[in-house]
This record gives C-alpha cells, sequence and structure tokens, in this order.
C-alpha cells in the first residue's frame, strides 16, 4: 500500500527545508502528516548561500559570517560601499541541513525519506518513487524541468563557479570587506569575475565566477584562481581546505506554469531563484511563508508567488547578457557605481516601487537594453 501524507515535499534541499521548518513552526499543521522525499542524506557543505537584511533574521543561530561593507572592481574602477542599514550574511549549507533536521525531529508529524520520485500521477494523487510510492493531498515539488535547456525563446545563461577556501600563514584578508565582483581578471571577454569572502585574516573563500550561456572545463577555474590569488591578492603560499562548485540556471524560463492546483513547484523548478543574480535564499524565506498564509487562508499555495514585474526586468538583462556577454562588466559597474548600495539591495530583493526601478533602469542606459525591452514586451 502506498504511504500517505498530507503534504509531500519533493527535494530536501534550500526551498524543501525552509518549507518544512515554515509548517513545523505553526501551530495550523500540527496534526498534518508531512513527508520530506530525497535521495541525498544532506549532510556536508555542498554549497555556501549568502543574502543581505537589515537587523537579525530566523537564521542568527547559524549565520557563519557577516559583513557590512564589500567593494566592486575593475580595470579602472575601486568602489568601496557600506551596507548599513543591511548586513550581507553568509550560511554553510551543512550547517543550514543540520539545523533545519534536528529542528524538524522534534515534531512527530514529519517523516524523512531517502526515494527519488520518477513522476506523480496527479489523477490518483501518487508519486511514484524508485523505492516506494506516496500519496498526498498536496505536492510540493521542486524537481527541475530540463526543458528549458533546449527552448530558444528564453534566455538561457548559467552561473557556473568554482570556489576554494585557503588558509596561508601571514594576515592577508580585511575580515570585515567583502569582494562582491573583481573583473580585473576574465576569461576571454566573458561576463566573469572574482567573489571573495573573508572568514577571517588568513582565510577566505575565494570563487571564480561566470554568467555565460555555456559552460566550460575544470581546468579553466583552477587556472584562474591560482592566477588571481598569485597576481592580484599577491599569495604565494596557502594550502586550499575546501573546494566548493555549482551551476545555477540564470534564465526567463517560466518553471512555475508547471504548478498545478495539487502540484506546487518550489526552489529552482518554481522560478524561485532570481534570474539576473542567482540569488535565492531570502526570495525562498519570503515564498515559503506565503505559500503558508496561502493554504492557512484557503487560497491555492502558489498565489501570488511571481512577481511578473521583475521577472520581467531580468528577462530584458538575461537577453542584453546572452547577446553580449562581454558587457557584463560595464553593466555591473554603471549598476554598482550609479545607485546607493540601499536601492541596490531594495532592487535585488523585488521591494522597489515602479519609481525606483526607472532611476535604476536610467542608471543603466544602453541601446542593448531597448532592443531587449521590446523583445522581451511585458
Amino acid at each position: 500500500m502506498p504511504k500517505s501524507f498530507d503534504y509531500i515535499i519533493i527535494g530536501g534541499g534550500l526551498a524543501g527545508l525552509q518549507l518544512a521548518l515554515r509548517f513545523a513552526e505553526d501551530p495550523f499543521f500540527i496534526k498534518k502528516k508531512i513527508a520530506i522525499i530525497d535521495p541525498s542524506e544532506k549532510v556536508e557543505n555542498d554549497k555556501t548561500w549568502c543574502f543581505w537584511e537589515k537587523g537579525e533574521g530566523r537564521w542568527e543561530s547559524i549565520i557563519h559570517k557577516t559583513w557590512e561593507s564589500g567593494r566592486f572592481l575593475t580595470s579602472s574602477k575601486y568602489l568601496k560601499f557600506q551596507l548599513e542599514p543591511y548586513h550581507y550574511k553568509m550560511v554553510r549549507s551543512e550547517d543550514f541541513y543540520r539545523f533545519a533536521k534536528e529542528k524538524l525531529s522534534k515534531s512527530s508529524n514529519f517523516e524523512f525519506i531517502r526515494d527519488s520520485i520518477s513522476q506523480i500521477d496527479q489523477v490518483n494523487k501518487v508519486a511514484q518513487g524508485t523505492k516506494d510510492t506516496y500519496t498526498g493531498e498536496h505536492f510540493f515539488d521542486s524537481r527541475i524541468n530540463t526543458d528549458y535547456l533546449e527552448n530558444p525563446k528564453y534566455s538561457m545563461l548559467f552561473q557556473h563557479f568554482k570556489g576554494w577556501i585557503i588558509e596561508t600563514n601571514t594576515n592577508r584578508f580585511d575580515p570585515d570587506q567583502f569582494t562582491m565582483m573583481d573583473y580585473r581578471l576574465k576569461h576571454n571577454h566573458s561576463t566573469s569575475f572574482t567573489y571573495i569572502l573573508p572568514l577571517s585574516s588568513t582565510k577566505a573563500l575565494v570563487e571564480f565566477t561566470f554568467f555565460t550561456p555555456y559552460l566550460t572545463d575544470e581546468a579553466v577555474y583552477d587556472e584562474n584562481l591560482s592566477s588571481y590569488i598569485k597576481d592580484f591578492l599577491e599569495i604565494e603560499n596557502y594550502s586550499i581546505l575546501e573546494t566548493e562548485k555549482g551551476i545555477i540556471p540564470m534564465t526567463d524560463f517560466p518553471f512555475h506554469e508547471e504548478s498545478t492546483s495539487l502540484v506546487t513547484k518550489i526552489g529552482t523548478g518554481g522560478s524561485w531563484v532570481k534570474g539576473s543574480t542567482g540569488y535565492s535564499f531570502k526570495h525562498t524565506e519570503k515564498k515559503t511563508a506565503k505559500i503558508i498564509d496561502n493554504i492557512k487562508a484557503g487560497k491555492d499555495p502558489k498565489t501570488n508567488l511571481i512577481n511578473k514585474r521583475f521577472r520581467w526586468y531580468d528577462a530584458i538583462f538575461l537577453d542584453v547578457l546572452k547577446r553580449k556577454n562581454k558587457k557584463g562588466e560595464k553593466i555591473f559597474s554603471k549598476f554598482y557605481s550609479k545607485n546607493s548600495p540601499e536601492n541596490i539591495l531594495k532592487y535585488l530583493d523585488e521591494e522597489t516601487t515602479p519609481l525606483e526601478d526607472i532611476k535604476i533602469m536610467l542608471s543603466l542606459f544602453d541601446i542593448e537594453f531597448i532592443k531587449s525591452f521590446f523583445k522581451k514586451g511585458f
């Protein structure tokens, strides 16, 4: 017989666990049986998430490091910016997974299941796994439809990166200031840059990142990381403590349109990752809260999860970057030099007004944006 639940969360990553925590924290769902199905144990540090917020938030007990100032560099610009009233915060995935599982294990109505779901029969409300079958009244599905890779209607770029946590014998880093983007080292005129999160005066995550329509060989990351550390950080002797790499889709593909009355798509599979930046942590926090509010109000869980206005902005930006990838440095340089840090972060959080949006768009003015504006009609 299939295992039966009220809610089934497919995927125990960022979106699935944040949603599960929302269920666990609200007495409204105390009698609901909830399954979290994922083929992985989720115990290793496979990701680093960063986000900004004002004051203290939900995750203070697992914040690994916090910064109040940052910098942006090109061959001709050096911009240092204070984030006040925001703080830039870092969470390691192993800490998040442990925190979530410890909290959820205290609630008897949650069950973690190690299985991989192949399909959902929406007529019979059944999810088919490789080990078992599961019935539910509603499914929250983080699986990604790979059709986006082949659909020419939408812009498709990848944020792909590799980072090393390095340690030196002497003080080489300012632990109070992170580097958002350093464009002084680029690969073949692409939108590529170095991102640095100093963890102490002797330790930092140094990450070489691409925003490109293509992927690259492993050796390219290693070569650029080595060159940056030697030529720009001027560090000769260091140890590599950890390695991190990943690929994040940057696209206006409407993953969320696969949601139905029975299945709500979540995470990357629900268009929760911001297409123009790849940031997801705070967007996930907001969207999981909205899902809970919707259910308690008797609404479809997916109601008002997607902001069409900001998806349009992202679609325009992605189209420009896809067609003219080498313009990334110029675009981001205007973005950071002509807008205040507070307005930048409000915009990326999708909290600005249309008037504030227009001011930011004017600061980025380029003929390529005009072309994409008409191509990606609202």
